[in-house]
């Protein structure tokens, strides 16, 4: 197996996004009009969130899970072949456990975006890093991170507001998820 350096892993993800930007544009619904009940709204995964829950905490590539507001009461959320986090968006009470578990035969990621969980909570990503660029980093360079089909990862949330997370390899295809802490 060949590696790939990080600034051309990097060049590769940029690259892909704009490809699968490009792909999906040309099947949504015009500006301003839902394709779905449940659509993303247009949001970016960097579109600025402040962790209340609103629309535009949804990540970008949520396609069918999106700002509709439809919210799953379960702790639980299982990782998938079809590169999903399912349910897409979980409600819990503060102070849940809300574990991850890999039904799929391929390796996933549970990595919460730094910048989109509540203020003052705990940063969680599988692997146990303390910070989005720690974990991806180690991801690239070992995989670190990764759990494997059949296993599970769990993590405690206290902190009221939401959580948006991916997994690491398959952000790009969709893979994203937020849990709402009330």
């Amino acid at each position: 197996m060949t590696s790939i350096d990080p600034s051309r892993r990097k060049l590769l993800r940029v690259t892909g996004a704009a490809i699968a930007g490009g792909a999906v544009a040309g099947c949504s619904a015009a500006p301003g009009e839902s394709s779905d009940s449940g659509g993303d709204g247009g949001s970016g995964a960097d579109g600025g969130s402040d962790g209340d829950g609103s629309a535009d905490d949804t990540p970008e590539p949520s396609g069918d899970g999106g700002s509709g507001g439809e919210w799953t009461e379960a702790s639980t959320v299982k990782m998938t072949d079809e590169l999903g986090f399912e349910p897409k968006q979980i409600q819990v009470e503060a102070g849940t456990t809300v574990t991850f578990e890999n039904v799929g035969s391929i390796g996933h990621t549970v990595t919460a975006y730094e910048d989109k969980i509540p203020d003052g909570a705990t940063y969680f990503a599988s692997g146990d890093f303390d910070s989005q660029d720690a974990a991806s980093e180690a991801y690239s360079s070992e995989q670190a991170g990764n759990i494997p089909s059949g296993e599970s990862y769990e993590v405690t949330l206290e902190t009221t507001g939401t959580y948006e997370y991916y997994c690491i390899p398959h952000e790009l295809n969709g893979m994203v998820g937020s849990v709402k802490v009330v």
